[in-house]
């Protein structure tokens, strides 16, 4: 028998894939609801919703970093964070990348002198590698995500990214659900099994090529079975990578604000990794 560990939520009763269910549903369906409303009417606004998403789940991450002992900067991390992803808006992915050097200066500063100059900083090396972590693996990753509303086509782009993650979650579940027998990772992520791989696989494809004839407008169909393998592929591992660092930090969820998901981190461990292979794929292709 397996225990749940401090401080995480017990899983549902009832669901095999450890959600609980009717919550998850309603909560993705609200949230989908307002990415269809932005993307469609207010296409800029993207960047505001992908902001503060990015603000919470940082702070998410942050929070439960410094829970495990891990002395990372928070403001530096939360305002560095935001420039990464606003300067992209008026200068392009250029100005991100800057902004995101200039931010591990100012960290490294930060974590420096945080003590004063008398007392030298405990485990230096490590809270920074940390830090930096976070830095590549949120908002400079996410950047790619609002990137993509600046091009052609740009909010279906997005729209892409989207369904095609969504279809490789629905995918994987159902199939893991039903027919889930063999274990992917059982050390890292019990629940995922090559069985749901498969579902995710095919669902995602489907949804990926669908994505490149009705929204995209390219008559490229091959766009979507080179697409939606390599999502399937690079969210599954987004995922696999934040179960790994939870497993570290002894917990289940980042956060608790979205029922039947855990936090917003929760949500975007697969669309980050995605937006930047999705930007780079139709970048090339289309």
């Amino acid at each position: 028998m397996t225990s749940t560990p401090e401080g995480a939520q017990a899983p549902a009763k009832g669901s095999r894939a450890g959600r609980n269910l009717p919550a998850a549903i309603g909560v993705g369906c609200s949230l989908g609801a307002v990415l269809i409303a932005v993307l469609l009417l207010v296409p800029w606004a993207w960047y505001i919703v992908v902001s503060i998403a990015l603000a919470i789940a940082t702070w998410e991450v942050v929070k439960r970093l410094r829970d495990g002992g891990y002395a990372v900067p928070v403001i530096p991390m939360l305002v560095g964070g935001q420039a990464i992803i606003w300067l992209s808006w008026p200068y392009g992915l250029e100005a991100s990348f800057v902004a995101m050097a200039a931010t591990v200066l100012v960290m490294m500063v930060w974590k420096l002198v945080g003590q004063g100059l008398s007392n030298a900083p405990e485990n230096y090396m490590r809270d920074l590698s940390v830090a930096v972590l976070v830095l590549a693996w949120l908002p400079m990753l996410a950047t790619f995500g609002v990137d993509m509303v600046r091009q052609d086509l740009g909010n279906m782009r997005v729209f892409t990214l989207v369904i095609v993650v969504v279809c490789s979650d629905v995918g994987g579940y159902a199939a893991g659900v039903l027919f889930g027998k063999h274990p992917m990772a059982p050390a890292i992520s019990p629940k995922k099994s090559w069985e749901g791989l498969a579902g995710s696989a095919i669902v995602g494809t489907i949804g990926a090529t669908a994505c490149a004839y009705w929204l995209l407008e390219t008559p490229h169909w091959w766009i979507g079975p080179i697409l939606g393998p390599l999502l399937v592929v690079v969210a599954t591992t987004g995922d696999l990578v934040e179960s790994q660092i939870k497993r570290d930090l002894g917990i289940k969820d980042m956060g608790t604000l979205l029922p039947g998901h855990g936090g917003i981190m929760d949500r975007l461990d697969s669309l980050l990794p995605s937006a930047f292979i999705t930007w780079v794929v139709l970048a090339l292709l289309l």
